[in-house]
């Protein structure tokens, strides 16, 4: 595998860089950090639902959707990055998406560890400190023949901001995020007192990601990576990938008798569930499902939707549609169950 020791990058760079060399099909592990701020949301999400996005546009923050699940996040040259590029066959990782996650955190676990602080991977996504604060968060998914796990080391964080980007119904609730996040969410500066140099960061976590990886071959930033990258911003920033998982099913839209709109809202061990259900005498005419959980393969969220289109709205029926689904097309969402999108849509309620 190469590595790709990349400092800060400008812009979105930070993140195109592993979207563009999975579809070049190029296996490798990358150190960056964003050199501006950004923010980036989940694939799954709903940008609409979950960020503010009028601050962020009077903020001059970028907002971005990435290939990999997880919730939406505020980045900057305070976190560095680590993102692993492997192909679907390479032998040398584990075939099941759960023991992925577990595999790819021994290095960024290590590397907290000989930083000074003591930290473990908590199931599903997290790495967490030894009184069990928040110190990362992580993700996967699939572009194409290859498969991708990012995470990041955090050095020090803007809970501030972190807070006023995400959406909320009102600013006594931001105030709560706002804490919530000061109490569960920790930094290396905050542990330690300091911030490490960012050379020895970088070296400890090349170091530790090797014993996992085996020799990683340094290679720079080419040319056609570059011009991958360039082309894939076109449509990373088009209005049409940001709005992807916009609801299909809008409130106070005015539909016939005998037709409900129900939304669902869940928090699953693996992450948060929304749901919008249009029902029609006991039976699902159509849903749209989104959140900050991890799915693989991506594709399998629109097959779902289309798959509980017609299902009669009971619970034995909903869960055997999801199980077939999740049998037929080996669906893999660690810490999300059948029994998790059930519970979501049986209990949606109208607005």
């Amino acid at each position: 595998m190469y590595l790709l020791e990349l400092d800060r990058l400008a812009g979105q760079q930070s993140m195109l860089i592993f979207h563009a060399l999975a579809r070049m099909g190029v296996e490798a592990l990358v150190i960056v950090s964003p050199k501006a701020p950004l923010v980036s949301i989940g694939y799954f999400q709903n940008a609409d639902a979950e960020v503010d996005l009028r601050y962020c546009r009077e903020a001059r923050l970028p907002v971005m959707r990435r290939e990999v699940g997880g919730g939406a996040t505020y980045l900057d040259q305070n976190q560095i990055f680590y993102q692993v590029i492997w192909n679907k066959k390479n032998p040398k990782f584990p075939r099941r998406i759960k023991d992925i996650f577990e595999f790819l955190s021994v290095p960024p676990c290590n590397t907290y560890r000989r930083l000074g602080v003591p930290t473990e991977f908590r199931a599903e996504n997290d790495i967490v400190t030894k009184d069990g604060r928040k110190i990362a968060g992580e993700g996967g998914g699939d572009i194409d023949q290859c498969m991708v796990f990012v995470g990041g080391i955090l050095l020090d964080f803007d809970y501030v901001t972190m807070a006023r980007v995400l959406k909320v119904p009102d600013e006594k609730f931001r105030d709560k995020i706002y804490k919530s996040m000061e109490e569960n969410v920790t930094t290396l500066k905050r542990e330690l007192g300091r911030i490490p140099p960012r050379d020895e960061i970088r070296k400890t976590l090349v170091s530790e990601f090797e014993k996992s990886l085996g020799r990683l071959e340094p290679v720079s930033l080419d040319a056609t990576a570059l011009r991958k990258m360039t082309e894939l911003k076109k449509w990373f920033t088009s209005p049409q990938f940001l709005h992807r998982k916009r609801a299909k099913i809008a409130s106070g839209v005015k539909i016939k008798g005998g037709v409900e709109i129900l939304y669902g809202l869940h928090k699953a061990r693996g992450g948060l569930i929304r749901t919008a259900e249009e029902i029609e005498e006991k039976r699902m005419n159509a849903i749209t499902i989104s959140g900050d959980f991890n799915l693989f393969p991506k594709g399998s969220l629109e097959r779902l939707e289309t798959h509980l289109e017609q299902v009669d709205f009971k619970e034995k029926a909903l869960l055997q549609r999801i199980d077939r689904f999740y049998d037929h097309y080996e669906v893999e969402s660690p810490g999300v169950t059948a029994e998790d999108f059930k519970k979501t849509i049986l209990e949606a309620r109208k607005e």
